[in-house]
């Protein structure tokens, strides 16, 4: 198995850390199944999907974001690992980097994989628990199939579907996305992290 210094390589590599206040992932932290979705307003509005996992956190970019019902399968790119400490990054990442635009923390719990994760994610069914303050219950990412011309463009590229499972926290009337767009970090939306407001009072669980 591989340290986490080494399945960050590809993170570093994109960032430059004199410039983002992103963090370079310098200590090996394990926090034990966490689990962190972000909102990112980058060149376009997205939800970075992250589950903990031997160190990193295996990372999604869910471009239409979550959705509680299990007929809405969602896409979601695989990216590169990203440092634990990312859970904790809320704030606007400067024009000219990778990545630019402002994220807040929109979820934020902890996981529990069902069966074996390393089995899951190599044969691209993995089936988990959620924790979250937003998000609840058994979900699953599924690795799609790539057609032929897509793997000519992009070996790299892993296009996978996130799908809520039937269970008491499926909902097929309401969208999550518009019921909650602040940070349960801070309180913030988009616009005030951008803005530099400050955070706001801890709400009451």
């Amino acid at each position: 198995m591989s340290r986490p210094s080494k399945k960050l390589a590809e993170y570093r590599a994109k960032r430059s850390f004199a410039k983002t206040s992103e963090p370079r992932g310098e200590q090996e932290d394990p926090r034990g199944g966490l689990y962190v979705i972000q909102k990112h307003d980058a060149s376009r509005l997205h939800y970075d999907f992250r589950l903990e996992l031997d160190g990193t956190l295996k990372s999604w970019v869910v471009t239409r974001g979550p959705s509680l019902d299990p007929s809405e399968k969602r896409l979601a790119v695989r990216v590169e690992d990203h440092p634990i400490e990312y859970a904790d990054f809320e704030g606007t990442i400067p024009e000219g980097n990778y990545g630019a635009g402002t994220v807040i923390i929109w979820d934020l719990g902890s996981w529990e994989p069902i069966g074996d994760p390393h089995k899951g994610l190599k044969q691209g069914k993995l089936i988990f628990e959620l924790r979250g303050e937003r998000l609840k219950g058994r979900w699953a990412l599924v690795r799609m199939r790539a057609k032929r011309d897509e793997k000519q463009r992009s070996e790299k590229r892993e296009n996978w579907l996130l799908i809520k499972e039937l269970d008491e926290h499926a909902d097929r009337e309401h969208d999550v996305l518009r019921l909650f767009t602040d940070s349960v970090k801070t309180g913030r939306d988009l616009a005030s992290v951008a803005a530099g407001e400050a955070p706001k009072p801890a709400r009451k669980r």
